[in-house]
C-alpha cells in the first residue's frame, strides 16, 4: 500500500480528513484544524505530487481518490466513516472518494469548487513556468529566490505560498516539494472533471468564496446531481483560497456542520 504523508491535530472526538488544492500541502489546514481540536481529531493529508507523499507517474483524479481511499482504510474508515473536507483540487478528489468509496465516508466538505471542467488553463501554466524558471542549483537562500520571483508573482501572498514548495534536500540543495513537471504537462488534466457515474446521498457543505469564480451558479445542478444532500453556503470577504483568508468562518461553518444530527 502506498501510504500519503499525514500531519495529525486535535483530539476531539468527530474524525476529519483534509485535502489540499494545488501546488498545497497539508499542513495548509493547520490553523483551522487548531480551531477545531476540541471537537475533532483531524488528518492533514499530502496528495500525491504534492509535500512529502510519493509521486505517480500520471496526473489522475480517479488514481489520487483511490490512494486516499487506501489511507481512509488504513484508519479504519470503513468501521468509522469520517467527514472528508477538500479544498479545489483536493475537492475534486473528495468528491471522487465519495463516488467511488462511498462507504468510507460521513460526511463531505467541498471548497470552492465543482465537479465540472473549467477550460482556462493559464494561470497555472503562468505559475508553474515562473517556478521552473528558477535555478535551483544557483539558488543561495529562500529570500533569493522570493526576490527573482518578485517580478513574475507581483501577490506576496501568493508567491509565499508557492515558495512553501521550496525545500532543502538532505544534500543541502534546494529541490521543490511539489512535481512542477508533471503538474506542468497535465493542466488539462487537472481543470478536468473525467466522466463519472453515481451519486453520494449523504450530508456535503459545499462551501464558495465570494469574490470567486470557480464556483458558477450553472454548477449547482450539476452538483446536485451527484450530492442530493448539498448545501452551498457562501463565505464573504474571500476568494478562492477561502481556508487561508477566513480560517475562522470556515472552522465555523464545519464545526456547525459536523454537529448536526
Amino acid at each position: 500500500m502506498t501510504r500519503l504523508h499525514a500531519i495529525e491535530i486535535g483530539d476531539g472526538p468527530t474524525r476529519l480528513v483534509f485535502l489540499h488544492g494545488v501546488f498545497g500541502q497539508g499542513k495548509n489546514f493547520g490553523n483551522i484544524a487548531k480551531l477545531l481540536a476540541e471537537q475533532a481529531s483531524s488528518v492533514l493529508l499530502d496528495l500525491p505530487n504534492h509535500g512529502h507523499s510519493p509521486r505517480t507517474e500520471d496526473f489522475d483524479y480517479d488514481l489520487f481518490a483511490d490512494l486516499v481511499a487506501d489511507e481512509l482504510r488504513y484508519r479504519n474508515a470503513e468501521n468509522e466513516p469520517i467527514t472528508l473536507v477538500g479544498h479545489s483540487m483536493g475537492g475534486k478528489v473528495a468528491m471522487r472518494v465519495a463516488l467511488r468509496h462511498p462507504d468510507l465516508l460521513d460526511r463531505l466538505v467541498v471548497m470552492d469548487i465543482s465537479p465540472v471542467s473549467r477550460g482556462d488553463q493559464s494561470e497555472f501554466a503562468y505559475l508553474i513556468g515562473a517556478l521552473l524558471s528558477l535555478d535551483l542549483e544557483q539558488l543561495a537562500s529562500r529570500k533569493q529566490a522570493d526576490e527573482a520571483l518578485a517580478s513574475k508573482i507581483r501577490n506576496l501572498g501568493v508567491r509565499s505560498f508557492l515558495l512553501q514548495n521550496l525545500h532543502r534536500s538532505t544534500s543541502g540543495g534546494w529541490q521543490w516539494l511539489a512535481n512542477l513537471e508533471l503538474l506542468g504537462t497535465s493542466i488539462d488534466k487537472l481543470v478536468d472533471w473525467p466522466a463519472i457515474d453515481g451519486q453520494w446521498s449523504g450530508p456535503v457543505l459545499w462551501l464558495r468564496g465570494a469574490n470567486s469564480t470557480h464556483v458558477q451558479p450553472a454548477d449547482e445542478l450539476i452538483m446536485q446531481a451527484y450530492f442530493p444532500a448539498v448545501e452551498l453556503v457562501t463565505v464573504e470577504d474571500a476568494g478562492h483560497w477561502i481556508h487561508a483568508e477566513q480560517p475562522q468562518a470556515i472552522a465555523t461553518a464545519i464545526s456547525e456542520f459536523i454537529s448536526r444530527n
